[in-house]
């Protein structure tokens, strides 16, 4: 019964929708020469109507009605351009297609998309396409980001990187895909993102507090994944990536498919992915006071593979469309062997040295499956969107069974769980967001919302840290836009959350000893806390000619998670036993963001500052207490909050020295320090250090055989960090050099992109001061050549 009245719902709202009056947009389509371009793809958005330019360039689109669109034209061989149209008639939009002009970065998409974005938001954003993806790619999605000034990551091992936006990390930045927050263990280091970074079209990283647009944990940022590129009407294309890396001899392929015809169109990707050992300019380690030699400079059990598939398809009409994404990320790795556990010296180094390839204990499975539904309409001067999701993570953790403490000698064939179980997360979300905006006039905006999200995550294995948990939240927002002209913008937003979370009990299933004999001791207790709070947000934004100034001021705030309020248990990645803090306050920040850029013809220029204090600021403490007995000897860090204060910000700035030269340089900066609580004066836990990169890019439109030529030299200096929290250690200064080339070359009539990375070129032993692995001494991956093909193809669906 619901389903029916959801449908005749839907069929009122179409039926209302299409009575209204529609318009004809046209116009040409040429390059810098006037050169007609027939065959260039035309599409409008919202709606994802478009048609395909004719023998002189022309172009028709009608059943378009009243409202402000986006259009998106793309040509082979040239740069696709986006940008804006206003309707309210018949209206004509003409375009020239080009080679990438000089931009603020060369790593951002560069065409007036980009351009307009920066000026719809008052924070910062960085926008960057599948090009630079490709260009720089990374062993993970957030890895190939760390290029951006501000983005940089906290590694474990070649594969697994969180995203760290301003020095704020794991569940301060919010990572959203098609809309719907991405939600697995992201609370663990070890713990990867699941997203194929060959599947994405787009990325926008918001630099800042968007708690206002995002909820909770959007205290540091957004990284927002986007897939929505659609076929043009009556076509059908795709594309093929194949990859090779020589430092883990990864060998690699993605295929796309994707059709429209008419109002239907439909989407097919498969990516396989199979790595080795990966490698360091080191041949041995410290272990705190053991030393691990290295077989071959490879880090045993480092090994791993990937098998992901992704289905989108949906309905698309001009006031109307309907999406669903279905995905599935599945992965198996393993973990340093000598580092697991702190058990060096039991690790079987001959059966681990026979191959870097195979994966052998220790090592994780995941399998994340999810459903995004993505919803659109439009009546009269209001859209509408309802964006719903599901999720499930599963994730296991496999070794060897070891007593530690009080646990049996020989594991028990009485337990429901399998000695080779380490840990089991098996977690269920549920996403709903409900979105109105209303175009009042060509100058003001109004955009309503409310979202809600449910998650249980429940728990398995011989090992404990977390409780298994449920958690609700729920938030209602209101932002309000005008221009006072093209080049001023004024916003203000308003947001309230709520939000619960309830943890289960927890005890031991072996018996410890006590005073009145032995019992199983209680590791967790019943917790059901509930957090309620106000954000909000204003800024102002004015572009001039060659200019950009904006200022915004906002309050976030987030719910403590699970692992801050109940953990009881040995992180085995951070070597350390952590103890959460039931009586935790949620954690609220404040922070003033600013942002001066200029631009002409040869030059660009940028700095984007902020301040941020947090009265509560939620933190891992160390202390000097050290768990023998359930702990493996590990030391105690306690969750506690303090006052913390922070400043930073990024500079970037590009002169083209000539027509096909460009230099650039790209720097980063941030500054933490604790105003209360035990570590008072100090800063915060893995503080990235300052860091600049030096950009040498030569591109040339035909260099031999290539088409839009490419060559780039990036030289990344980044500082010493000797502002630590004890027991980090400080980091020397290091520079690395990295190479770029590629292009575009036709056989027959098949086009190819090629691109080729070197990373590390000279080899160079350093150490990252956010990595987990800097704790035991381990460097960075050593020298690696990346190359990657993209052959993409194209049809007509008659």
């Amino acid at each position: 019964m619901r389903k029916i009245l959801v449908l005749l719902s839907m069929s009122v709202v179409w039926c209302a929708v299409s009575a209204q009056n529609t318009f004809v947009l046209s116009g040409k389509i040429t390059d810098e020469k006037n050169k007609e371009l027939p065959g260039a793809a035309i599409v409008v958005s919202p709606g994802e109507k478009g048609v395909v330019s004719d023998a002189r360039g022309n172009y028709r689109i009608d059943g378009i009605t009243e409202g402000k669109y986006q259009v998106r034209v793309s040509f082979i061989g040239y740069r696709e351009l986006t940008d804006s149209v206003q309707v309210s008639s018949n209206s004509t939009f003409n375009c020239k297609l080009k080679f990438v002009p000089l931009n603020l970065q060369e790593v951002v998409v560069t065409d007036n998309y980009a351009e307009t974005r920066k000026k719809e938001e008052t924070l910062n954003v960085e926008v960057v396409n599948d090009d630079f993806l490709r260009q720089n790619a990374g062993g993970s999605l957030m890895k190939s980001l760390e290029r951006l000034p501000g983005v940089s990551t906290i590694d474990i091992g070649s594969g697994h990187s969180k995203p760290v936006i301003r020095g704020l990390g794991f569940n301060r930045v919010v990572v959203v895909e098609n809309g719907v927050k991405h939600e697995g263990q992201q609370w663990g280091a070890d713990h990867g993102l699941e997203i194929d970074q060959y599947s994405v079209d787009n990325v926008e990283v918001i630099k800042g507090p968007a708690s206002l647009m995002f909820g909770s944990d959007a205290v540091g940022g957004v990284i927002d994944i986007k897939q929505n590129h659609l076929p043009v009407d009556h076509s059908i294309n795709g594309e093929v990536n194949l990859v090779g890396k020589t430092n883990n001899n990864l060998l690699g392929t993605s295929v796309e498919v994707a059709g429209r015809k008419d109002w239907f169109f439909a989407r097919l990707q498969a990516t396989v992915l199979d790595y080795g050992d990966y490698k360091v300019p080191a041949d041995s380690v410290d272990i705190y006071s053991y030393r691990v030699p290295l077989y071959k400079n490879h880090l045993r059990n480092t090994a791993g593979y990937e098998r992901n598939w992704h289905l989108s398809f949906g309905i698309v009409k001009p006031r109307f469309q309907s999406r669903f994404f279905v995905s599935n990320i599945s992965s198996k790795s393993g973990f340093f062997a000598n580092a697991h556990g702190l058990e060096p010296r039991n690790v079987d180094t001959e059966l681990h040295d026979k191959s870097n390839r195979d994966i052998l204990y220790p090592f994780q499975q995941v399998d994340h499956f999810k459903v995004v539904n993505k919803n659109w309409w439009k009546y009269g001067k209001t859209s509408f969107t309802a964006d719903l999701g599901f999720q499930r993570n599963f994730r296991q953790e496999k070794s060897y069974y070891t007593s530690h403490g009080y646990m049996p000698p020989v594991f028990p064939d009485t337990m429901s769980f399998a000695a080779d179980l380490e840990r089991e997360f098996d977690k269920y979300v549920y996403t709903g967001t409900l979105k109105a905006s209303l175009e009042q006039n060509t100058q003001t905006t109004y955009t309503a919302g409310i979202s809600s999200e449910y998650q249980e995550n429940r728990i398995d294995g011989r090992g404990f840290i977390i409780p298994a948990f449920q958690q609700f939240t729920l938030g209602g927002f209101l932002v309000a836009k005008h221009s006072f002209s093209e080049k001023s913008l004024l916003q203000f937003g308003l947001r309230f959350d709520y939000g619960t979370i309830k943890t289960e009990a927890y005890y031991d299933w072996f018996s410890s000893p006590t005073e009145n004999g032995s019992s199983y001791l209680q590791r967790a207790q019943d917790l059901d806390r509930s957090f309620s709070n106000v954000s909000w947000s204003a800024g102002y934004s004015y572009s001039p000619e060659h200019w950009l100034l904006k200022v915004n001021v906002g309050k976030s705030f987030r719910m403590p998670i699970a692992k801050e309020l109940a953990a009881n248990g040995v992180n085995y990645h951070h070597f350390s036993y952590e103890v959460g803090n039931p009586d935790l306050s949620a954690e609220v920040s404040y922070q003033l963001d600013g942002g001066v850029e200029y631009h002409s013809q040869k030059l660009a220029v940028g700095i984007t500052p902020f301040l941020n204090y947090f009265p509560n600021y939620i933190y891992l403490n160390p202390t000097s207490e050290h768990d023998r007995l359930y702990g493996n000897g590990n030391q105690v860090y306690i969750y506690q909050q303090s006052e913390v204060f922070r400043l930073g910000g990024e500079l970037h700035a590009h002169y083209q020295l000539l027509k096909s030269l460009q230099v650039g340089i790209m720097g980063e900066y941030v500054y933490s320090e604790q105003l209360s609580g035990e570590k008072k004066g100090f800063t915060l836990p893995f503080s990235p250090p300052a860091s600049a990169i030096v950009n040498l890019k030569y591109r040339k439109e035909k260099f031999l055989f290539f088409q839009h030529a490419y060559t780039s030299v990036d030289y990344r200096l980044t500082a010493a960090q000797n502002n630590i929290v004890p027991p980090e250690e400080t980091t020397d200064a290091y520079q690395t050099v990295n190479l770029g080339m590629g292009g575009e070359v036709k056989i027959r009539q098949q086009n190819l992109k090629l691109s080729l990375q070197v990373q590390n070129l000279f080899n160079t032993r350093y150490f990252n001061h956010t990595s987990y692995y800097r704790l035991i001494n381990l460097p960075e991956s050593g020298r690696n050549f990346i190359l990657n093909v993209s052959i993409p193809f194209s049809g007509e669906i008659k």
